[in-house]
Formats: C-alpha cells, sequence, structure tokens
C-alpha cells in the first residue's frame, strides 16, 4: 500500500524540461534544463518570463527527463517533438 502512495506522490512532484533546437548547429533537438520540483517550476518561470511557448506533455517529460543535459532527444521521439516544433513555429508566425 505504501508503494501507490509513493507512486501517486511521485505523480504530483512538477517536471520539467527544456529543448532547444538549431538548425544550424544540432543535428536534433537538445536538452538544455531539466529538473523536479522547485527546479522544474524554476525552468517554467524562467520560460513565461521570457515568451517561451510550453508543451504540457507529462509523457514527453517523463521520457526525457531522464536523459543528461547536452544530450540529443531520442529518435523514437523525433515525430512527436516534431509535431510541436512545427505548432510552435507556426505560433510564432502569427505574432
Amino acid at each position: 500500500m505504501d508503494k501507490k502512495v509513493d507512486n501517486k506522490k511521485q505523480d504530483k512532484i512538477k517536471k520539467a524540461v527544456a529543448l532547444r533546437y538549431n538548425t544550424s548547429k544540432d543535428n536534433a533537438p537538445r536538452i538544455v534544463a531539466s529538473g523536479k520540483g522547485t527546479i522544474a517550476e524554476k525552468i517554467m518561470e524562467t520560460a513565461r518570463k521570457h515568451d517561451i511557448p510550453i508543451e504540457k506533455d507529462q509523457d514527453i517529460v517523463d521520457a526525457l527527463i531522464r536523459l543528461n543535459i547536452g544530450t540529443e532527444i531520442p529518435q523514437e521521439l523525433y515525430k512527436v517533438i516534431a509535431e510541436i516544433l512545427s505548432f510552435i513555429y507556426k505560433l510564432e508566425g502569427l505574432k
């Protein structure tokens, strides 16, 4: 029973991952920040402060948060990240 409680607590902990994709330098998007709890809140706060779009998808965050900062995203996430980036680029074009 304690394990269920621990899993629920883990699900409630905020997590965040920040990506950068410089098409002239990077082969794929790279993780530039990641963290849980107060670090995740700071990442989100920084993104909001700089008008950086935020995508809230816990499954993607869970997959990326295990990777080291500076690491390119794995190929199995290319499609979903490309869709998110495409949407962001379209939004940027509307500004």
